[in-house]
């Protein structure tokens, strides 16, 4: 019942990408103190995740550090505590599951031994989750982005050119959302601020505009092509439908594209975004998860959520408006920053 427990395999972290100064008229970065020295990742991303933090850290310390012994009552608040959090049901559910087996089995007694269990148990629920996406498989690497409107699916194209240049990879984005003619423009934008291609059309479908990226990109022996898509929501079926033609389209071209079906969620969006996983996986058998905005709610446990309900690899995840504050997930650096300060 619990197999989503089981330990992976040691998977290097990501290389982490150096950081650079943002060219004028990207998006603003407001992480640099009064010394003008920008925070690491790991304090870009424990300060991403405060709000969560104020609210599922405050509660649990309180809950956990205030002398009590481990009971009935005890593990009734910790429920609630975790649901608050967008955790979920099933992964709250399984979560106390394994809390109260790690009770019985090292005998423990006081409430303040659980925080270092609780933290494992999250850990070990969202460590499949952490496979970082290797790229150098296909040439091009063709990326197809998918999501709802609003959720950042060209924010995310940008941050992630930025992010493979930094690693010495050339790009190539796809103007596929041809619903908005705002979308295209944006995307060109984020070429000229990245210096990269864009393919784009005035009229046409989004398959006929990825098709001829993938063609450009071969004659000007890109790595990866990103490509855009409309924004749609699960329940417009005709839409969901149209999006799979896309697929089948770039398919034509390269049988084992796209190589990467990238599903952007933002986690204000709770467990709406389990909903969004599951529709868009069914429709085009998602690979990977991008999920923005995690410095905007304080429900950020909707990851574990995702974990119970349909995991999938996380393959990034966004903590601000800056260009380098995406970054590939790690399990434990995440579940650190959520618990900082809700230890004793």
């Amino acid at each position: 019942m619990f197999g989503f427990f089981k330990k992976p395999g040691v998977t290097p972290k990501p290389p982490e990408p150096p950081i650079e100064p943002e060219q004028t008229g990207a998006a603003t970065d407001n992480t640099a103190g009064t010394s003008g020295v920008k925070p690491s990742w790991s304090e870009r991303l424990k300060q991403g995740l405060s709000r969560t933090r104020a609210q599922f850290g405050k509660r649990l310390s309180g809950l956990l550090n205030r002398g009590g012994k481990i009971d009935a009552g005890l593990f009734e608040e910790l429920e609630s505590i975790l649901l608050t959090a967008d955790v979920g049901i099933g992964a709250t559910s399984a979560m106390l599951e394994q809390l109260r087996k790690r009770v019985a089995r090292e005998k423990l007694t006081e409430a303040s031994q659980l925080h270092a269990a609780l933290q494992d148990a999250l850990t070990a629920l969202l460590a499949p989750l952490e496979a970082p996406l290797h790229i150098d498989t296909h040439k091009p690497f063709v990326i197809m982005m998918a999501g709802v409107n609003g959720a950042g699916k060209t924010t995310t194209i940008g941050k992630l050119a930025k992010y493979y240049q930094s690693l010495g990879k050339s790009v190539l984005l796809a103007a596929g959302d041809t619903f908005r003619a705002a979308a295209r423009e944006q995307l060109t934008v984020w070429g000229e601020r990245n210096g990269v291609a864009v393919i784009a059309q005035d009229s046409g479908d989004s398959a006929a505009v990825i098709f001829d990226a993938i063609t450009a990109a071969r004659a000007r022996n890109i790595d990866i092509v990103l490509a855009d898509t409309a924004g749609r929501l699960p329940t417009q079926l005709h839409l969901m439908e149209e999006i799979r033609k896309v697929k089948r389209v770039i398919q034509k071209i390269d049988p084992q594209a796209p190589h990467e079906i990238l599903l952007v969620l933002d986690a204000n969006t709770g467990q709406n975004a389990v909903s969004q996983v599951i529709a868009f996986d069914d429709a085009l058998q998602i690979t990977g998860l991008v999920l923005t905005k995690l410095d905007g709610t304080a429900k950020g446990g909707v990851i574990a959520a995702i974990a119970q309900a349909r995991p999938r690899p996380v393959r990034f995840i966004g903590v601000g408006e800056s260009l380098d504050d995406l970054r590939p997930f790690v399990a434990r650096d995440f579940v650190d920053a959520l618990f900082e300060d809700a230890g004793a």
